[in-house]
Order: structure tokens, then sequence, then C-alpha cells
């Protein structure tokens, strides 16, 4: 299935798209989709339904297209060839930084460069939604406690994250540097995680082109290795890294500025399109 939020800020309802694209409410049956919305056995009362008998709906705009994320757990450095586009080693264990939840927003909202930026820039990046509680688990069982995958643009300011003081969130966070979806595709429709082609652009400028083939840590590891740490929750959601072509890899580099309109896609997990203004 692919499972979605429409609606207005705040005011976000649940839908699927069925097999014609047409976006079909969902709301007679659950509030959101969130919490046991997506736990196995919620998904498997979604998928009894026959979209043909829910109303179709148009839609304004697509919200973030899960709810109630508790976390956002990012990957750093976890492509090779991303890796090697910003002089850096592959590290021996996975990089974790978290991005607040407050950046999170739908998959077509502005993004907006905060005050005092010099280096916003932009991430393609497979999201793992979680659909159940998971702690200590094996990497043979990690894939049990996936809801299913999502595209985000993972948008990062440069200088905040690493010529200031400190850590990567505060470079991470910002309002809106958390598009996430427009869909929260199942897992049973992704073949292979590992196997996906991702892609963006700046103004019809092709940056990045790659795979999550090269990912170095893949999804069965991370979950097994993030649950080892902290549990996971139904709709917390995992950022897995970004291919090359990002803007602070580019000789010289290229960073967003207003007016920009960043489009970017995964394959199987639709498109996203953003315009950036001024925040």
């Amino acid at each position: 299935m692919k499972l979605l939020r429409y609606g207005p800020v705040g005011q976000e309802k649940p839908g699927l798209v069925d097999k014609d694209g047409k976006v079909r409410d969902l709301s007679g049956h659950v509030k959101d989709i969130a919490g046991d919305a997506i736990s196995p056995e919620g998904l498997k009362k979604l998928a009894a339904i026959d979209p043909a008998s829910l109303p179709v709906v148009n839609v304004d705009r697509y919200g973030p297209c899960v709810a109630g994320t508790g976390k956002f757990i990012c990957i750093g450095l976890n492509y090779s060839d991303h890796a090697a586009e910003t002089g850096a080693t592959v590290p021996p264990e996975p990089i974790i930084f978290m991005k607040a939840t407050s950046a999170i927003v739908g998959p077509n909202d502005n993004v907006e460069i905060p005050r005092g930026s010099l280096k916003t820039d932009w991430e393609v990046e497979l999201g793992v939604v979680i659909g159940k509680h998971a702690k200590y688990v094996s990497e043979d069982e990690s894939l049990d406690y996936v809801a299913g995958y999502c595209l985000i643009n993972d948008v990062s300011e440069r200088a905040f994250q690493a010529e200031r003081q400190g850590q990567w969130t505060k470079g991470k966070s910002c309002d809106t540097f958390g598009p996430i979806g427009p869909w929260l595709v199942t897992k049973d429709e992704v073949e292979d995680p590992q196997n996906l082609k991702m892609w963006l652009e700046v103004n019809g400028h092709r940056y990045q082109n790659g795979s999550s083939a090269t990912m170095v840590y893949g999804v069965k590891y991370l979950v097994a290795y993030l649950s080892q740490f902290m549990s996971l929750h139904p709709g917390d959601i995992i950022s897995t890294g970004t291919p090359p072509g990002v803007g602070l890899g580019l000789k010289p580099n290229v960073f967003l500025k207003e007016g920009d309109v960043i489009t970017l896609g995964i394959e199987g997990l639709g498109e996203q399109r953003q315009d950036v203004v001024q925040g």
C-alpha cells in the first residue's frame, strides 16, 4: 500500500493511493497514519479494505506521510561514494545523529533558509518508518519491525553543522529541514530497499543520481544496530544517508538560495518538490 496524509497543516487526514493513482480517504477507518495503524496488525486491516469503497479526494496538500514521530534518527556518511566526495573515510560504525521532529514538513512544503545561513544544502535519502516497538532485535528479524519506506530530503545547513562548535544536530534541525513523503510505502511493495535509484535536482539540474546499493550499512543492519542503544517506536523514522552530489561536495560548492526549486525522488517511493524561501 501507499499510505499518506493530506490536508492543511495540523489538520491532515489519512488516505491511500489506489491502483489507478487516485487518493482515497481512510478517515472512516483510522484516525491517522500513526501508532497502531502502522503496526503489522493495523496494516493487515488496512490492506483488507477495498479501496473502491473509499471516497476519492482531491489533494491540495500532502502532509508528512506519518504522524506521531517521536524520533527522527539520521545516519551520517553512509554511502561510500558520498564519503569519498566529502573527503571523509567510511566510519567503522554508523554515525548517528538526531534531527528535531519540529523540522518535519510535507513533501512539497517550502524549505526555509534559516536566518544567518551561509550554506543550506540538500540530501535525498531513503527513510525507514518503524511499525512496532523494537529493542535488542537481531539483524535477521529487524525488518519485522519496519512498517515501510518513504522519501526524505535531509536539508542541512553546513556552517551550522560543521563550522560552529558542538555536534551536527543544530545544522540539521531548522524548521522545514525534514520534508517526508508523499507516501509511506509498505515494505511488501519494496522488493529490495538496497537497490533503489534515487535522484535530486535544483532548478532542473541533476546533482544527485545514485542508488541505495552503495549504502555502507543497510536497512536490516541499521534497525538492529539502533535497537541496541534505544528502543524504536511506531512512527520513528530512520533517515539512512545520501549518495554523492550534495552542494558541499561540489567544486566549487553550490548552496541553496531564495527562489530555487528542489525536486527529488526515489524509485517506487514518489517525488517531492520544494520552493526555497528565506526564513
